[in-house]
């Protein structure tokens, strides 16, 4: 039997991201993201209607501030009391899953995808999806990216404009443009 192309991106395999059913999702995110977007100032909403009924999960008194922007919202699992600040970006190829607690500055941004090495099939949309996960209480610092399948411990902290390329144990501080390569106690 042949596998669609998002059962190969939820198994973390190759798959081809130029897929209908693909295209379909991302527009369904794309279009929650406007609703959510757009919504007016007064009164307040913590997490749109559009994108509470797009995200996998989440849990009690999340508050993400316009613009926000995903790939697919379904693979997006909150906690309770998460906090994204304005311009925040995941894009959820994979599980993303937000502990707790967490707050992510402005412009954060969480990246799933690997392109192909090979530029031949890079140009074909072959690309695979790895996890990202932050743990509970965790701080990321705004501009700061995180690269796929990065785990960040519980209580950590991720300073602003760091590019995060390796995981963070719990409870630890990481700054820098390589943020594996200071880490202060």
């Amino acid at each position: 039997m042949t596998r669609t192309e998002r059962q190969k991106m939820a198994a973390g395999e190759w798959y081809c991201c130029i897929d209908p059913e693909l295209d379909a999702l991302r527009h369904q995110a794309r279009l929650a993201a406007h609703a959510h977007n757009t919504a007016p100032p007064d009164p307040v909403i913590a997490l749109s209607p559009a994108l509470s009924t797009l995200f996998a999960t989440h849990g009690d008194e999340c508050f993400i501030e316009a613009p926000f922007r995903c790939a697919y919202g379904i693979n997006i699992t909150l906690g309770d009391r998460v906090y994204l600040n304005s311009g925040c970006t995941i894009l959820d190829t994979a599980p993303v899953t937000i502990g707790s607690r967490s707050m992510l500055g402005p412009n954060v941004q969480i990246y799933c995808a690997q392109h192909h090495k090979d530029r031949e099939l890079r140009a074909q949309g072959l690309e695979r999806a790895f996890p990202v996960t932050l743990g509970e209480d965790v701080w990321i610092g705004g501009a700061a990216v995180i690269l796929p399948g990065i785990r960040i411990g519980d209580g950590a902290i991720v300073g602003a404009g760091a590019v995060v390329t390796h995981d963070v144990a719990p409870g630890q501080i990481v700054t820098g443009p390589a943020a594996q390569a200071r880490h202060l106690t």
